[in-house]
Parts: structure tokens; C-alpha cells; sequence
């Protein structure tokens, strides 16, 4: 049944759907409040930011004479918003759709997604931990009458800041019990797996062996009976983001946690456009390893960061995870009128 005949059937479900109304009028009153610019940002781009671990949509734009260039759905709007804030924007934020491919299994994603971006001019990841706790207050006295406690398939959650600051490397102490010093080399971080029984090819990448252990054994802890701010990433793992001064092993980098949902990840941006490229490079190489559509990088984006893009921070919400939350429901599919896999077949 899909959803349109769901709704015309049970009237009463309208009012799980009407919360994803009442969070965007949040999130739109809170950044009005904070004095944040919203920009629209495209939807087709050229090129799309280098990170290996997504895989894009890609197109065919044809001009008047029925040429054809190669066209991708943004997969962020990262990108524009930081070209703008290199021409003197400000703090600001998106509130858009994007398209990730090969994201069409699972209660967790859709290929289409409402995703928010904002970023504070003169911020680290530290600042953002703070507006971060700040507009998830907001957002949820909004939605729940002035209430901080949500509660989430029979569990309650209290959303009073401070919430729990945890590092990835306490994280892999705490719940995997794993020495995260050891497991930053990759022969041990083999070995470490194998003994945990983990699958471990010749050819598994210790990014592969690293998440095999965060999504199974560490992410479903996080945020239970308050959210929790997952940081310090291993550099690997961020594109985007500065490296910490006093150990440039790891990034300052952030993702937070609520009820075991992943909903926001968080960058002190980088603003070093010679690492800037360097890091693309290697991301391009990537997806050529892993048999990826590749394409190339956005040069423009570089030229902007030769002219300065000024020091800030910014994080990205999956918005529809964070209705799936307020909602108290399990699959993204239950959050939207028309998710895809109302729309197409999939293979199984």
C-alpha cells in the first residue's frame, strides 16, 4: 500500500507526518533568531565534492544542439555554501535535498534526502557542540510543547545540555574494548578483527575494519538516555577537516548520537587549499580503486580557498533521521509521502 492510500485510509497517521512540517519551521525560526543567511544551492552541479565512501548520481545535460556533458546531483551543499562565505556571506545555512546512490536498503536511508548545513564564521567543531545542543532544544520544546525529554521506541532521552562528549578512541575502550592506539596500525587493527571474527581479506582497507567495529559494536550505545557527541576522527576518515594541532593523527571532527541515530556530522573546516587538493586527489584514487563513478574534483571550489576562506565550522543533520526521532518510528520510508521504495523495484 503506499502511502497516499495509507493516509486516505487511516486519517489519523497525518499527524506523524505533519512533525516533519513543524521541524523545518524550526529550524528556519531558530537560524532566523541567530541572524543566519539561508542560501539556496544547486541541485545539479558539475562536480561534486571527491569523498570516496558515496557514490553519486550521474547524468547526462544536454545543450540546444543535444551535446551532452556529464551532470551530477549534489550529494551536500558543502561546497556552494563555501564559496560564499569565501566572498564575505557569513554565518549561514541550507535547508535542501540531496542524492546519494546505492543508498536504497535499510530503514536508515533514501536516495533522497532533506538535508540542513550550517556554518559559523570564526567556529571550531567545539562552537558547533554548543549550537548543535541549542537547536536540538529548540527544535524539540517546538514539537513537543517545551518538553527535552524525547522518547524513542520505549526509551527516553533527555536533551539537556551538556550532552556526553565521548572520543572515538574512549568509544573503542568503552564498547569494543579495543586499545584504538594499537588498532591506528593496520597489521593490528587486522589482527584485532580477526580475533573479534570479523571477515578480514586481503584486500579489507582499515577504513573497512574500523567501521565493521563502530556500526556493530560502539553506534548502537551512543546516545541512550542522552545524546552523545561522538569526536576526534581519525584523519582518514575526514576530507573535510582540519587536523588536530596536538596530534595530527586524529581530525576535529564530531558526529552525534541520539538513541543509537547517527544524525550529524561536524568539521573544523579545512581552509589550506594546497592539503585541500592533495586530500581530493587521494579520494578520486580511491573511488578508481573501489570501481566507483569517478569524476573530476571542483577547481573552483580550490580557487576559492586560494582566496580565503575565512576560519570557521560547520555540520550537516540528516533532517529526515531527526523525524524519524521526534516521530517515534524506525524507517525513514515512515517519515515521507513518496520514498523510493514506493517508486521503484530494487533488487534484493
Amino acid at each position: 500500500m503506499k502511502t497516499w492510500q495509507k493516509l486516505k485510509a487511516n486519517p489519523e497517521l497525518w499527524e506523524r507526518y505533519f512533525v516533519r512540517e513543524k521541524v523545518i519551521k524550526a529550524i528556519r525560526l531558530f537560524f532566523e533568531t541567530q541572524k543566519f543567511h539561508e542560501v539556496e544551492t544547486p541541485t545539479l552541479m558539475a562536480h561534486p565534492p571527491a569523498e570516496s565512501y558515496l557514490d553519486v548520481f550521474q547524468m547526462t545535460l544536454l545543450d540546444r544542439n543535444r551535446k551532452g556533458i556529464s551532470a551530477y546531483l549534489s550529494t551536500s551543499p558543502e561546497v556552494a555554501l563555501k564559496k560564499l562565505m569565501t566572498a564575505g556571506l557569513g554565518n549561514c545555512y541550507a535547508l535542501t535535498k540531496s542524492f546519494r546512490n546505492m543508498e536504497t536498503q535499510g530503514n536508515l536511508h533514501n536516495p533522497e534526502f532533506t538535508i540542513l548545513e550550517f556554518y559559523r564564521v570564526g567556529a571550531t567543531y567545539l562552537d558547533i557542540m554548543r549550537d548543535i545542543e541549542s537547536l536540538m532544544v529548540f527544535i524539540a520544546q517546538s514539537v513537543h510543547k517545551d518538553s527535552l525529554v524525547v522518547t524513542y521506541q520505549g526509551t527516553s532521552i533527555d536533551l539537556t545540555p551538556p550532552w556526553e562528549r565521548l572520543s572515538v578512541a574512549q568509544a573503542f575502550e568503552k564498547y569494543a574494548h579495543v586499545d584504538f592506539e594499537k588498532f591506528l596500525d593496520e597489521k593490528q587493527a587486522r589482527e584485532i578483527a580477526k580475533e573479534k571474527g570479523y571477515a578480514v581479506e586481503a584486500n579489507t582497507t582499515w577504513e573497512q575494519l574500523y567501521n565493521q567495529i563502530l556500526l556493530n559494536e560502539i553506534e548502537p550505545y551512543l546516545g541512550q538516555g542522552r545524546p552523545t557527541i561522538l569526536y576526534d576522527f581519525p584523519s582518514s576518515m575526514a576530507a573535510l577537516s582540519k587536523k588536530k594541532t596536538s596530534d595530527p593523527r586524529f581530525a576535529e571532527r564530531f558526529e552525534f548520537y541520539i538513541a543509537g541515530l547517527e544524525l550529524g556530522d561536524c568539521y573544523s573546516e579545512l581552509t589550506d587549499w594546497k592539503e585541500q587538493e592533495v586530500r581530493f586527489e587521494r579520494e578520486l584514487s580511491e573511488l578508481r580503486r573501489l570501481g566507483k563513478t569517478v569524476y573530476d574534483y571542483d577547481h573552483d571550489f580550490i580557487e576559492a580557498l586560494k582566496v580565503g576562506l575565512p576560519d570557521c565550522s560547520g555540520i550537516a543533520v540528516g533532517v529526515d533521521r531527526l523525524i524519524m526521532l521526534l516521530s517515534d518510528v524506525t524507517d525513514i520510508a515512515d517519515t515521507l509521502f513518496f520514498p523510493a521504495g514506493e517508486m521503484f523495484t530494487f533488487s534484493t
